[in-house]
């Protein structure tokens, strides 16, 4: 089981993508600010990971409906 599939077709259009990677960092910036920087390091290296995998080498082919 894959903690987080980027390929799934919900990713395609641009807003989940946007709303995943806005998310997460300002997650980890919470947990910066609170005092947590173990945390805020798992929660930026999860917003810098998906906006790599979503913005970066994005393919919109590999968005395609998941086989049964």
């Amino acid at each position: 089981m894959k903690f987080l599939n980027v390929y799934h077709p919900f990713f395609r259009p641009v807003l989940p993508r946007l709303v995943t990677v806005g998310v997460s960092a300002a997650w980890a910036v919470f947990e910066l600010v609170s005092g947590s920087p173990g945390w805020a390091a798992i929660f930026g290296a999860v917003a810098a990971w998906c906006g790599y995998q979503f913005f970066i080498v994005f393919d919109p082919e590999n968005y395609k409906d998941i086989p049964k």
